[in-house]
C-alpha cells in the first residue's frame, strides 16, 4: 500500500471544503473578467541575463512547524523587492499553513511585483477565486490531479487572465503538464514522501523540458551555490521561501541567490 503523503492529507481537506462549497461558478467567473489586467507573472522570470527569484511569503509548514508565524506581508514584500526579486508566492492556505487572501492583497499592495497565489487547486471556484483575490498567477499541481482537470483549470486560468505555474515531480508529470500546453513549468524537488531534497530529481527535469518553457525550481534552494547549479541546469527561476522568511536580511539574501 502507498504511504500516504502530507499533500494527499492536505488535498483531502481542501476536497471536502470544495465539496461543500456552493457558490455559483458563473457569478465568480463574471467577477473575474471584471478584474483589472494580471501583472505578467511569466515574463518577469523570462530573464536572461540572471537567475530569477521567486520570493515566498510563507508562515508555516506542515513538515517544519512555525517559520514566520508573526511576519508582517507588507514588510516583508517590501524587503523582497528591495532586495531584487522578480515574483511573489504568497501562501492562501490558512489550516496548514497559516496563510491567507489578507496576505496575498497586502504583500502585492505593498510592490509592484507579480504575485503567485501558492496553494492546492482542486476545482474551478479556486481558479476564480485566485483572480478574484487579486493573484497575478495561480498554482496547478500535476499530482493532485487526473490529467484531464489539469487539462480544464489551465485552459480556465488562462481564459480568466492569470498565469499558471504547473508544479511537477518526474516525467510522468511533465507529460501531463505539456498535454495542458504549460509554458510555465516548477519542479518541486521536495519527495512528497520523505520530504528529503533530490537536486538530481531538477538537473534531470530540466534537460527534458521544451526550450519555450520558463523553468522554475522549487524547495530546497538555501543558498547562492544551490542557486547557481540550478542556473547552470538550465533553470529560468528558483522559488525560495524557508531560507527567506527566516533570513535576519531577506533582501540580502535574494541578492544572494542571484548573485549580486
Amino acid at each position: 500500500m502507498a504511504a500516504t503523503t502530507y499533500l494527499d492529507r492536505i488535498l483531502a481537506r481542501h476536497r471536502e471544503v470544495a465539496a461543500a462549497d456552493e457558490r455559483s461558478i458563473e457569478a465568480l467567473a463574471e467577477r473575474a473578467a471584471a478584474m483589472p489586467p494580471a501583472r505578467d507573472f511569466r515574463a518577469a522570470l523570462a530573464h536572461p541575463a540572471q537567475l530569477a527569484v521567486i520570493s515566498e511569503v510563507k508562515r508555516r509548514s506542515p513538515s517544519k512547524g512555525d517559520l514566520a508565524p508573526d511576519l508582517d506581508p507588507v514588510d516583508l514584500a517590501r524587503r523582497y523587492a528591495a532586495g531584487g526579486a522578480a515574483c511573489l508566492s504568497v501562501l492562501t492556505d490558512v489550516e496548514f499553513f497559516g496563510g491567507s487572501t489578507e496576505d496575498l492583497r497586502a504583500a502585492r499592495s505593498a510592490c509592484t511585483l507579480p504575485v503567485l497565489r501558492k496553494d492546492f487547486t482542486v476545482g474551478e471556484r479556486d481558479v476564480l477565486d485566485a483572480r478574484i483575490m487579486g493573484a497575478d498567477c495561480v498554482l496547478l499541481i500535476a499530482a493532485a490531479m487526473p490529467h484531464s482537470d489539469l487539462i480544464a483549470l489551465h485552459r480556465l486560468a488562462t481564459a480568466v487572465g492569470l498565469a499558471v505555474l504547473v508544479e511537477i515531480h518526474d516525467e510522468a508529470e511533465l507529460e501531463a503538464a505539456l498535454l495542458a500546453q504549460a509554458t510555465l513549468i516548477g519542479v518541486n524537488q521536495r519527495d512528497l514522501v520523505t520530504f528529503q531534497v533530490d537536486h538530481e530529481r531538477a538537473e534531470r527535469m530540466a534537460g527534458l523540458m521544451p526550450a519555450d518553457v520558463v523553468k522554475v525550481a522549487e524547495s530546497g534552494v538555501r543558498g547562492r551555490a544551490d542557486a547557481a547549479n540550478l542556473r547552470a541546469a538550465g533553470y529560468d527561476a528558483v522559488l525560495v521561501g524557508e531560507s527567506l522568511v527566516t533570513a535576519a536580511d531577506p533582501a540580502a539574501a535574494i541578492a544572494d541567490l542571484i548573485g549580486a
